[in-house]
């Protein structure tokens, strides 16, 4: 009788070249190897689904697309026919360390109730600096990948985060699926974000593990500053705090999110990216009907106070700004050896 994987690992290619090679890499040198893997390949024209060679693991499913269908429904694809208990999603441009898996294993055991972890990001091109501890969400309605560009020295220890980093996240099947999966409707960015938000209004949490590391080249396929990344985290940004912030907290915090994407824009002018960033606003705005539509169908599923909401994200704007990390010391559930 065929034992199911313990984990199935979803990567979502785009034109991935040498970096996909990498990935898997990777993964077949886990010291666990209780694992499948999906690699749902969005028409790549690049020719790196033909250029694998033998570096990929065992148990690969290749999903390949007709079409760039988009990193949500890439995953949401790969999640509806993974047998793991727990998915775990890896950027094409990352790279695990050995023991990336067994890490996240040892997590669920000290947090048994808890079904969505995340990993440390470092930078896989300049390794003295972080990519990534968690994402962490201003409560005025701006996310943010906590630590991005600041030095490993400020690594936090283990605690909560707000919500899971795409790149290296591990999120219980069922609960991943219960939920809906990723919003197709925002293809990629802030997709992460916008679930998260989802499963901390349904009292779920997340905790980042700074011993499960990955090594994430960040942007190295989209572009950190590219009209494509600066349109669609604009636009995401908006649908995501429209979605999901409860009516209170809205009108509280709207004026300053107002305030917030004014500066944005404002130093968009200075750096080159307003164009970009107002597009995606604008499209963002145009786009709101659906969104404002899932407030009432996201309301009847609350099962948390707006207190308990507002104490998992960060209320000063200085450490978004300067892309701190943003998280809450937290003690295990349980003591219990697996």
């Amino acid at each position: 009788m065929a034992v199911e994987p313990r984990f199935s690992v979803i990567i979502v290619n785009y034109n991935g070249g040498e970096y996909l090679k990498g990935a898997l890499a990777s993964l077949a040198a886990q010291t666990r190897q209780d694992f499948e893997v999906f690699l749902v390949d969005s028409a790549s024209s690049d020719g790196s689904i033909e250029q694998l060679g033998e570096t990929y693991p065992k148990h690969l499913h290749l999903l390949p697309q007709d079409q760039n269908i988009g990193f949500a429904a890439a995953n949401n694809l790969a999640a509806s026919s993974a047998k793991g208990e727990w998915l775990v999603l890896l950027n094409p441009d990352a790279e695990a360390q050995q023991d990336w898996l067994e890490k996240l294993d040892q997590a669920t055991r000290r947090y048994p109730q808890t079904k969505s972890f995340t990993s440390t990001q470092i930078d896989l091109h300049n390794p003295q600096n972080m990519d990534g501890a968690g994402d962490a969400y201003l409560g005025f309605g701006i996310p943010w990948r906590g630590g991005f560009g600041r030095p490993v020295s400020e690594l936090p220890p283990e605690g909560e985060c707000f919500s899971p980093c795409g790149a290296g996240a591990m999120i219980h099947r069922d609960t991943f699926l219960a939920h809906g999966g990723f919003d197709e409707r925002f293809f990629c960015f802030c997709e992460d974000v916008d679930l998260g938000y989802r499963l901390r209004l349904a009292g779920e949490r997340c905790i980042f593990v700074p011993d499960a590391v990955i090594h994430h080249a960040g942007g190295g396929l989209s572009g950190r500053a590219s009209e494509f990344s600066l349109s669609h985290g604009a636009r995401n940004r908006l649908w995501t705090y429209v979605k999901n912030t409860p009516l209170r907290l809205l009108i509280l915090t709207l004026p300053i999110h107002i305030g917030l994407t004014l500066a944005i824009l404002g130093r968009g002018l200075v750096t080159g990216r307003f164009g970009g960033t107002w597009r995606g606003l604008w499209s963002g705005l145009k786009g709101l009907g659906p969104f404002l539509s899932d407030r009432k169908h996201i309301k009847k599923a609350r099962k948390v106070s707006i207190s308990n909401l507002s104490a998992a994200m960060c209320w000063n704007p200085l450490t978004m700004l300067q892309r701190r990390p943003h998280i809450r010391p937290t003690k295990p559930e349980t003591t219990h050896e697996p």
